[in-house]
């Protein structure tokens, strides 16, 4: 039992030997966000079973627009180590009459047909941050850094019409990313401004870019509400399916911090 205790001392001793230093930089919490993209583009071709499909543009040609989506983020940071984990998903759905001829999954939909297209996807984003400049002791402080960002992203592309049935496409696809994150500090802790941009994948064929700005008020201790705005880009070429997507928009977020 004391060799217990003592190990016990010894391991709190070796934490508080590295934690106690960067006690004022440490930080952990979670946020909320209400994100309103307006699909931009939305541009899938398919081939199934050798049959190849119509470039679609399935923002003009199948209805697809705005919607209210949800994210959640854990973050957490020491010194000048921050690392977060974001949750996005999405879903755009619509029933229109098509204007031309449009080929899916080796299936035709004719012209003049009434379809119902249903769209989702989910994004999981594990970004770690590492501030090279770093005066956020300052009064107005300022931070600066490269990111290391994975970004994992599911999605799905539903057609239904009374003569086809349903004809839908899954995706799956991961990006390694790199970019560049800064945080101003305008008024000590009450008003802050963050900015990151980031981008990659695998060449000309399959990337990805994102890029976030956003200003948040604190309006009680702990608790943060953001404003900012969000783009998301990502471009899919595999053998049988090719996706070009476009997303960007407003977004309200709420932060509860330590």
């Amino acid at each position: 039992m004391k060799k217990r205790q003592k190990a016990i001392m010894w391991l709190c001793l070796v934490v508080s030997f590295f934690v106690v230093p960067y006690a004022d930089a440490f930080e952990i919490g979670v946020r909320g966000y209400l994100w309103l993209p307006d699909l931009k583009t939305a541009d899938v071709k398919t081939i199934q079973n050798g049959i190849e499909g119509s470039y679609m543009d399935a923002k003009e040609l199948l209805g697809l627009g705005k919607k209210m989506n949800f994210a959640g983020e854990i973050y957490g940071g020491i010194g000048r180590h921050h690392g977060s984990i974001m949750y996005t998903t999405a879903g755009f759905s619509d029933n229109t009459v098509l204007t031309a001829d449009v080929v899916f999954n080796g299936v035709k939909f004719s012209k003049s047909t009434n379809v119902k297209s249903d769209y989702s996807y989910d994004m999981l984003d594990l970004k770690y941050q590492y501030d090279i400049i770093n005066m956020e002791n300052l009064l107005a402080g300022f931070s600066l850094g490269p990111i290391l960002q994975g970004k994992f992203v599911s999605g799905e592309l539903k057609l239904n019409s009374a003569t086809t049935g349903d004809q839908r496409r899954t995706y799956n696809s991961v990006f390694p990313m790199v970019g560049v994150g800064a945080h101003i500090g305008l008024v000590a802790n009450l008003l802050e401004a963050r900015v990151q941009v980031t981008g990659g994948g695998y060449g000309s064929d399959n990337y990805s870019l994102e890029g976030l700005a956003d200003v948040s008020v604190s309006p009680l201790p702990f608790v943060d509400i953001n404003v900012g705005y969000r783009i998301v880009k990502i471009f899919v070429d595999k053998n049988d399916f090719k996706m070009d997507q476009f997303f960007s928009g407003p977004y309200l977020g709420l932060t509860v911090g330590f």
